[in-house]
Parts: structure tokens; C-alpha cells; sequence
């Protein structure tokens, strides 16, 4: 049988996840990501997909997170008819991030029409809410651990990935190969999550390399979030805290409400602004067997914020004089209602803007990293005068020293290609998979095709 996979997507980015496996005259796609950041990457999400998508006979999905699936309503919308596999957690979250995905690409759209940013006379949204609504009719519920069989010698298995609820990691059999593939990984003391199930092995590894080189900070998350909070209490400012919708905010709301709890920040309010938000701290409590926080926690988590749901609640947070703090999303500064209180609280400088995660190059929130203070806010020049935190103790995935740690005990594979990574962060973790595990390992290129019929 003749077998191939192509990197169709991650490869000198960390996002626009997608692989394709070949074989048996079968294409199953794993991951089916948008491309964000740079402006060079966010064009490829307006190409025709590399191979008609109607050729495709399914999907296998590592996790919700919108740079592994939020390129699904196009796929369908373009003729994909088959069925896109994940668990349950990943099922309900894609629910919630892709229709709203498509309802912030119109309403985009329209901003831009209105306001004349746009070079296009006409702009058009990548897909729509409608398109998204259709492609949620394609998942297919898969439990952990169980077979699933996609054709007569395609056998794929859902492993628990951490980082995220439902995040899996994603062991394909194909004939007498197999193929391993991380997703994101998360880390051993996640504060939500329970960690990634060990690795055991397989003829191909293909492993994310967000955090390939660097290690997260070794404080304590609770101290160094107080100590940001007390700071900007102390000179009345507003602290806006952007964070991934799923994942991100629940973990910043836990924090917060045990800060609180034990008196180590004063009681200031807490406004949890992303409808997506709200309604995935609830998907949180009907997963408990996913992570470690207990339930009296979750209520916690779930009560620390006064919910703000409509348009006009979210402008009347504008106009509000601090203390006080608001998570919303996006957690990179792409889009979203967390922009207009970038807009509205970043030119002050008794404020604050806390950046609690990953910021992929090319997103606004990667250039605040960098020390840029001049951002581009819906089509005008905004001065950032307010004191920007990275926080480094928040990550959802896993450093380099977890991941070599988490393939460690397996037995080498014949290659283990590093992908979901900028260019730097992957090589580095090609380096010490290459010199302290002495395995083979690569760094694809993009719409790079390799064979797995022998031996690599």
C-alpha cells in the first residue's frame, strides 16, 4: 500500500495546522486550521485549498482552538461532504468558536465597508455564520481511547492531549505504519487541565514546537498576577486582561476568584466580557473528568465576574473609571470586543494590558511583546501608553524541556518531523531532539510531501 502525508499547513508558523495522509487511494485531512498573523500567512486562508476539498473522505480533529479548526465552514462550504471526527468537549467548543468566527468575519466585513479601510470596494468575510452553522453538521463524536476505523487499513485513536478541553492527540495506523500526532500539548501542572498521555512510540512523530525554545517561568501564577492587579489598584487604573475564549479566560477567572478568596488582591470588579467566554465556562462544568479543578472551584471560577452579553453593556465598560478588570477575548489581539477597550483604556497610562498567552508573530498582541506601542485599530493609528505584562506562567502548552521530557521514554521513531512552531522555536527543538534524544528529526517545508511506505 502506498502511503504519503503532506504538511499543508504549520510548518514556520504556529498556526494553519493541517495534514494530509494518503493512502489506500483514501485522503483523511488531520487538523483543519486558519492561518493568522502575518498577512502573507492570513492569504493563504483565501487560496484554494491544496486538493479539491470534495476529495477529502474525513477529518480528524485534534482540538477546538481556531488554528486547528476554524478553516472547517470553508472546507464545506467547498464541497468537503464527509464526516469530521473528535471528541465530545472538542464538539461542543467548535460550536461555540466557529459560528463565531464566521460572525466576526461579517461583521468585519461590514466595519470595514463603513468605514473605508478596506482596499476592496466590496470586502467579503472568509466564510459566514451560516457556512460555519453547516459545517458543525459534519462532526462526529469519537470517545478517548477507542478504535476508529476509516476504511480497510486506516485506524485512528484519540489520545488526551491536556491543554485544552477534548484537546487530543491523534495516533493514525495506516497499514502497517503509524503516524503520531501531538495537537498542542499541554503541560504536566497545568492549572486546569490534567496532563498528556506518555508517548509509546510510532514509525513518525509529528510534534508541536510552539514553546521548542524556551522554558516557562518558574513563578507562581496567583503571585504574579496579585502583584500586576495591586499595582494598578494602587493608581486607579483599568486592567484589561485579553485571553483565549476557551481555555485562557477560564484559567485567568480561576486565578483571579482564589486571589479574591484569600484576600491577596482587593474586591474590585470583575467583568467577563466574550458571550464565546461565558458560554465555555459552562462546558467546563459538564467535563469535570477532563480537568482537576473541583467543583466548588468551578463555581467560583464561573461567579469571580459580572457577565457583560450585549453591545451597549460592552461600550459602557469604555466609559468607566477604574479599578476594575475586564478578560475578554481574542488572546492575541486579532479581533473581537477586547480591541475597542485596546482602543479606549490603552492610551492611559495608569492602565494596564496583560497578555496572558501566546502571541503568534504578526498578531497585534505579539508586536506589544516586542515593545511596539503604535498599534492599527480598526483602520486608526492607537498610541499604547499603558504598562503592557506578558505573563509567563499561564501557557496552555508545553516548554521545550516538557516536551523532550514527554519523548524521552519512547522508543525513537524513524523521524520525528517539528512543526506548529516559528522558525526559531522549531528548529531549536530539532536540535535537542536530534542531540539528546539522538532521533532523526526535520523541520518540514510548506506543501512539503513525503512518503511513509519505507523506512525514512
Amino acid at each position: 500500500m502506498s502511503a504519503s502525508l503532506s504538511f499543508l499547513g504549520a510548518t514556520g508558523t504556529v498556526t494553519g495546522s493541517r495534514y494530509l495522509v494518503e493512502a489506500d487511494s483514501r485522503r483523511i485531512l488531520v487538523d483543519c486550521g486558519l492561518f493568522q498573523g502575518y498577512k502573507q500567512l492570513r492569504l493563504r486562508n483565501w487560496s484554494p485549498f491544496p486538493v479539491p476539498p470534495q476529495s477529502i473522505d474525513a477529518v480528524l480533529l485534534t482540538h477546538a482552538h481556531l488554528d486547528h479548526s476554524g478553516y472547517l465552514p470553508a472546507l464545506v462550504r467547498d464541497g468537503f461532504r464527509g464526516k469530521v471526527h473528535c471528541t465530545a468537549a472538542t464538539a461542543e467548543l467548535c460550536g461555540l468558536l466557529l459560528p463565531d468566527s464566521g460572525h466576526l468575519q461579517e461583521e468585519e466585513a461590514r466595519y470595514a465597508q463603513r468605514k473605508h479601510y478596506s482596499k476592496h470596494k466590496n470586502p467579503l468575510p472568509l466564510y459566514t455564520e451560516d457556512d460555519a452553522k453547516r459545517a458543525l453538521q459534519h462532526l462526529e463524536v469519537i470517545s478517548f481511547d477507542r478504535a476508529l476505523e476509516i476504511g480497510e487499513s486506516l485506524e485512528a485513536r484519540f489520545l488526551p492531549a491536556g491543554h485544552l478541553l477534548g484537546a487530543a492527540q491523534i495516533s493514525l495506523q495506516v497499514g502497517s505504519r503509524s503516524i503520531h500526532f501531538t495537537g498542542d500539548l499541554g503541560r504536566k501542572a497545568d492549572p486546569l487541565m490534567r496532563e498528556p498521555t506518555s508517548f509509546e512510540g510510532a514509525d513518525i512523530l509529528v510534534c508541536e514546537s510552539t514553546y521548542g525554545n524556551r522554558k516557562h517561568q518558574t513563578v507562581d501564577a496567583e503571585r504574579e498576577l496579585a502583584s500586576i492587579i495591586n499595582r494598578v489598584v494602587r493608581r486607579g487604573g483599568a486592567i484589561i486582561i485579553p485571553a483565549f475564549a476557551v481555555g485562557r479566560i477560564q484559567g485567568v477567572m480561576l486565578q483571579i476568584a482564589r486571589l479574591r478568596q484569600s484576600g491577596a488582591i482587593p474586591y474590585i470588579p470583575v467583568f467577563l466580557n466574550s458571550p464565546m467566554g461565558i458560554s465555555a465556562t459552562d462546558i467546563y462544568h459538564r467535563f469535570h473528568n477532563e480537568h482537576h479543578v473541583s467543583r466548588e472551584e468551578c463555581e467560583a471560577m464561573n461567579e469571580v465576574a459580572e457577565r457583560v452579553r450585549t453591545v451597549e453593556e460592552s461600550k459602557d465598560l469604555n466609559r468607566r473609571q477604574g479599578p476594575f478588570i475586564v478578560v475578554s477575548a481574542s488572546g492575541m489581539l486579532t479581533g473581537g470586543r477586547v480591541l475597542h477597550h485596546l482602543a479606549s483604556f490603552g492610551p492611559d497610562p495608569k492602565n494596564a494590558i496583560v497578555l496572558s498567552g501566546f502571541q503568534a508573530g504578526g498578531t497585534r498582541g505579539a508586536a506589544l511583546v516586542r515593545g511596539e506601542r503604535n498599534l492599527r485599530i480598526f483602520g486608526r493609528e492607537v498610541e499604547i501608553k499603558a504598562e503592557v505584562v506578558e505573563l509567563g506562567s499561564l501557557s496552555g502548552h508545553a516548554d521545550a524541556d516538557e516536551l523532550i521530557g514527554w519523548m524521552r521514554n519512547a522508543p525513537p521513531p524513524e523521524m520525528t518531523y517539528v512543526t506548529h512552531g516559528e522558525p526559531e522555536s522549531a528548529d531549536a527543538l530539532r536540535f535537542r531532539i536530534e542531540h539528546e534524544l539522538g532521533w532523526a528529526a526535520r523541520v518540514p517545508e510548506h506543501l512539503e510531501r513525503v512518503s511513509l511506505d519505507a523506512p525514512q
